[in-house]
């Protein structure tokens, strides 16, 4: 245990650059990918999709030739599902991460949620629980009525947040799609993906952190827990016993790594990329990055904006927002480009016009 700790402290140092571009390449936005949806989801973590069209937006700066139907199909076949995983956040996964993804989070959830809303005081959720797996037996349901169908069971409104994180469920389309973005059609995930055999907590934490850590990586214990939603210290406590690489930060701190992780060289180029609102990358788990800079947050994020805004991409870090309106991507930087930034820029927003306007 003193040699695996002497190493840790001699590990190399990273800086903050070399992390960028270790982002940016394993989120597959250094060079698009040819892999059909599902894979993409896996590779890059999940695509945060609050609201649905961003996980479109996400796919298509990821995936060369990317159509809206490629998406929507891999949906509807359930290769790609849209459920609460990590943080309580919608996010659009691999149907296989789905299961132990889940898993991993479902406690820390629910002691969130229950901390959290002091509303849940004495609410027998297991009694909701039940009531909902009833009410969804026979197929999908809006939230509407699903909030209703609680109420007449004499539950408060608040119920229904809760239930979320006492059965698994998915956004199923129609609904959360390019055409019909509003997902508040719910199925049970049972009924969607047949069978999904329950990997022991345990387990399936190690696994979530270690494909973290390929998608987002290197990064801290802490980073590690901001995404999950798994608390710090049994992050740490898991990295302890895995097979990791361990690096350091500019500032000093620990960074770890899966022995095979993407690491571009500094000076690698990054091309101009759009990203929809609330993409990962952007959260405060990959700070250390500087994809944002810290300058321009509260230009992205802020109780103002609840969805956030669009970003675009120049040399690997945020430029400035975009927004499509009468058949065009308009954007709005942050400061000035140079004549080849604004001319690949005004190229990329083109391109995405053009996505937005095919009708597939």
């Amino acid at each position: 245990m003193a040699a695996k700790g002497l190493a840790r402290q001699a590990s190399p140092v990273l800086s903050t650059r070399e992390l960028n571009r270790a982002l940016l390449a394993r989120q597959l936005l250094l060079e698009r990918t040819a892999v059909a949806p599902g894979g993409v989801t896996a590779t890059v973590g999940g695509l945060q999709t609050q609201h649905a069209p961003s996980g479109y937006v996400g796919m298509w700066s990821r995936t060369a030739w990317f159509r809206k139907a490629d998406l929507t199909t891999a949906i509807e076949r359930a290769e790609v599902v849209q459920g609460w995983v990590m943080r309580s956040t919608i996010h659009m996964v691999a149907a296989t991460d789905y299961g132990p993804f889940t898993d991993a989070v479902r406690e820390a959830r629910r002691a969130q949620w229950l901390r959290a809303d002091k509303r849940a005081a004495g609410l027998d959720m297991r009694a909701v629980a039940d009531a909902l797996r009833d009410h969804l037996a026979d197929g999908p349901l809006t939230q509407p009525r699903l909030v209703a169908l609680l109420e007449a069971d004499g539950f408060p409104r608040v119920a229904w947040a809760g239930a979320q994180l006492w059965v698994d469920l998915l956004r199923v389309p129609p609904a959360g799609t390019w055409d019909k973005p509003r997902a508040n059609l719910f199925a049970l995930a049972e009924q969607v993906l047949g069978d999904i055999p329950q990997m022991p907590v345990d387990a399936a934490r190690e696994l979530l952190v270690t494909r973290y850590l390929r998608a987002f990586g290197p990064a801290s214990a802490a980073d590690a827990a901001l995404f999950t939603g798994i608390p710090a210290a049994e992050v740490r406590a898991l990295l302890a016993r895995c097979d990791v690489r361990w690096f350091r930060s500019e500032a000093g701190g620990e960074l770890a790594d899966v022995p095979d992780g993407l690491l571009p060289g500094a000076d690698v180029p990054a091309p101009v990329r759009f990203l929809g609102t609330w993409d990962a990358t952007l959260l405060v788990h990959a700070r250390r990055t500087q994809l944002l800079p810290e300058a321009y947050r509260p230009r992205v994020f802020a109780t103002s904006m609840p969805r956030s805004v669009p970003t675009f991409l120049v040399d690997g870090q945020v430029a400035g927002t975009w927004a499509y309106a009468g058949g065009q991507v308009v954007i709005s930087p942050f400061h000035d480009l140079s004549a080849a930034d604004r001319l690949a820029v005004e190229a990329e927003a083109e391109r995405l016009a053009a996505f937005h306007a095919a009708p597939d």
